[in-house]
């Protein structure tokens, strides 16, 4: 089932949590609404699912208008960061408990429970209670409670939250592939940039009620659209400047910065001689590589402020002029020689994997 809002506005008192927001979400996709506290995504999972309701604007299930329809109506599976499981009741009643409220018969209430813990990975757990179960295990009884509705719309908000790094990928691959498998169309609420582009066929970056950009993981990681996105999604390195020459020829455009002149791929937006954010992943970077001369490879002078072991990276702060860092991200650091804190040293960086966005 699609999804759509349009110009949708949601005040509390004063404040304007959701600020003329129009998003279409296809059916079947998994679409997350991410952004730090407070942006509003929570607020707009709420609206979709009838929780509140807008103060402007129109919301549509497959072109049907959804204001003042409450949420039972909405045919919507939740899926709340707390879990909010009844301590009293068994793993079967938990997940049942929807469906007795609809008085639906005993023995497709049993055969519906199997089957749904099934999905999840909880066969076998019926007779236990939510406290004798791990958080990863009831964060799939939550799930679990959603599904068995057959909900034509999952809403989950923050769902991962409250688990330990290790248990937060596990089930994070098992919503995935659940949700591909089903074909539910997902709306998905998170703060955390990694779940986002992990999970998501599209993302909507949010800050203070407004959507920033809406895209697909690649397109937001790299091609942001405006600084805050650039500096949202992932780690960026961003040097501002002004386009001196677009060389269109080439997708290229030369930038006037502090650090000198620098090559760059850019946003058609951008006009010449109109300021600019350059964008480069740490990843993408080197240190002290010998294709520094070549004509489409940008060279900054730097001193190695800080260094730290990460596993398979080594991350570097290299400090560039006055105060400004850039973060060089060295992977498979097996045949690299450390450098040292105080070290000078030039980073490198290739045209073809920096960006150029309007400020």
């Amino acid at each position: 089932m699609d999804i759509e809002l349009k110009d949708i506005v949601k005040r509390f008192g004063s404040l304007e949590a959701v600020s003329h927001v129009s998003l279409n979400i296809k059916a079947g996709e998994l679409f997350t609404l991410l952004g730090p506290s407070g942006c509003g995504k929570t607020t707009i999972l709420r609206l979709i699912g009838g929780f509140h309701e807008p103060d402007q604007g129109g919301i549509f299930f497959a072109g049907k208008s959804m204001i003042g329809m409450p949420p039972y109506e909405r045919n919507i599976g939740m899926v709340f960061q707390n879990y909010a499981l009844w301590p009293h009741m068994t793993i079967a009643d938990n997940v049942s408990y929807g469906l007795k409220l609809k008085k639906i018969p005993r023995g497709e209430i049993a055969d519906r429970v199997s089957h749904t813990l099934a999905l999840v990975n909880l066969v076998g757990l019926e007779n236990r209670f939510p406290g004798q179960l791990s958080g990863g295990q009831q964060q799939r009884v939550a799930l679990a409670r959603a599904l068995i509705l057959n909900p034509s719309v999952l809403l989950l908000d923050e769902p991962l939250s409250n688990l330990d790094a290790k248990i937060r990928l596990q089930v994070r691959a098992e919503i995935r592939k659940l949700q591909r498998g089903l074909g539910i169309t997902t709306v998905y609420v998170t703060h955390d940039q990694e779940e986002a582009l992990t999970l998501s066929d599209r993302i909507a970056v949010l800050d203070r009620g407004i959507v920033q950009q809406v895209g697909s993981p690649g397109e937001l990681y790299e091609r942001p659209a405006n600084p805050f996105t650039a500096d949202f999604i992932g780690i960026n390195n961003l040097i501002p400047g002004r386009v001196r020459e677009k060389l269109e020829d080439q997708a290229r455009a030369k930038v006037s910065t502090d650090f000198g002149l620098i090559l760059s791929e850019y946003d058609p937006r951008l006009q010449n001689d109109e300021k600019c954010m350059i964008c480069v992943r740490p990843e993408t970077a080197a240190i002290d590589q010998p294709e520094g001369d070549r004509l489409d490879i940008n060279t900054i002078p730097g001193t190695v402020s800080f260094a730290s072991f990460v596993g398979n990276t080594i991350r570097y702060d290299i400090e560039i002029g006055t105060h400004s860092i850039f973060r060089v991200d060295i992977q498979n650091p097996r045949n690299h020689r450390p450098h040292a804190i105080g070290d000078s040293v030039k980073v490198t960086f290739s045209s073809k994997t920096t960006f150029a966005i309007p400020l």
